[in-house]
């Protein structure tokens, strides 16, 4: 399958995922349902999607949301055991979600560290077609689908139809706007994806260049490569001795690995 328009340019592919879960505590609930929609830069168009056992109950409230109950992941792989074909499916894209940035991305990142996967995506940019909507059409999925696409959103809080819904209403968003940017990096601007943390608890952010910051303790806001040529001894601190959370630990030890490759 190939998608029509021609004015998003792709430099690598664009991967639109959206999760499922059995609620919103990130490090606490579980995936329950991965939907993953593919754009290449040759214009083909593939998708995924896989229902996973979260190991707990599903609340109700969360059924409520999406419609899937215990017994649809009873005979569903664990996260553990479909995470290589996930980050397989991920592999050399840029990432594009609806609120893809608060939610999605920090919860899959503390999802696949908990089953002993690392998933690194500081580097990547990341679309969110949420945040773009928000600024140009304040509503949610369902009537961005309607506004743009001219019609209903069938399926709603199905992971594989509302990454479907996402990916349609983008490329309808660039037909739409003829002042939005074309490629990755200018929709990664637009949709603010330098302002997010890159660790699921906000213990680092991004300053103005790009390079990861503190945001606490004595050197808030300075670079992770300013404090190590600064002050080593409480960088090297901050990774064996401070109870930082996994995924903040994570990013640093990769960030520190590329300033020293």
């Amino acid at each position: 399958m190939t998608f029509a328009s021609m004015k998003l340019t792709l430099l690598r592919p664009l991967a639109f995922f959206d999760l499922e879960t059995t609620g919103t505590r990130i490090g606490k609930d579980r995936i329950v349902q991965i939907g993953i929609v593919r754009l290449e830069p040759g214009g083909k168009r593939t998708s995924w999607q896989q229902l996973v056992n979260p190991g707990i109950p599903i609340p109700a409230e969360a059924t409520a949301v999406h419609g899937i109950t215990d017994l649809d992941v009873a005979m569903a792989p664990r996260l553990e055991d479909v995470a290589g074909e996930v980050l397989d499916q991920l592999d050399g894209c840029d990432l594009g979600g609806f609120n893809v940035m608060r939610f999605d991305v920090p919860f899959l990142a503390e999802e696949l560290l908990r089953v002993g996967r690392e998933w690194d995506s500081t580097h990547l940019r990341i679309v969110d077609v949420q945040r773009i909507f928000h600024q140009k059409e304040p509503r949610n999925l369902s009537a961005a689908l309607r506004f743009y696409c001219g019609r209903a959103h069938e399926g709603a809080h199905d992971a594989l139809a509302d990454v479907e819904a996402t990916a349609d209403v983008l490329l309808a968003q660039l037909d739409r706007y003829p002042d939005l940017p074309t490629d990755v990096e200018g929709l990664g601007d637009f949709s603010g994806d330098r302002q997010r943390p890159p660790d699921a608890a906000g213990k680092l952010k991004f300053d103005e260049r790009g390079a990861i910051c503190l945001t606490f303790g004595k050197y808030n806001g300075w670079p992770l490569e300013n404090i190590g040529r600064h002050d080593p001894g409480y960088l090297q601190w901050l990774m064996t001795k401070a109870e930082l959370p996994a995924s903040t630990l994570s990013v640093m030890r990769n960030a520190l690995a590329d300033l020293n490759a």
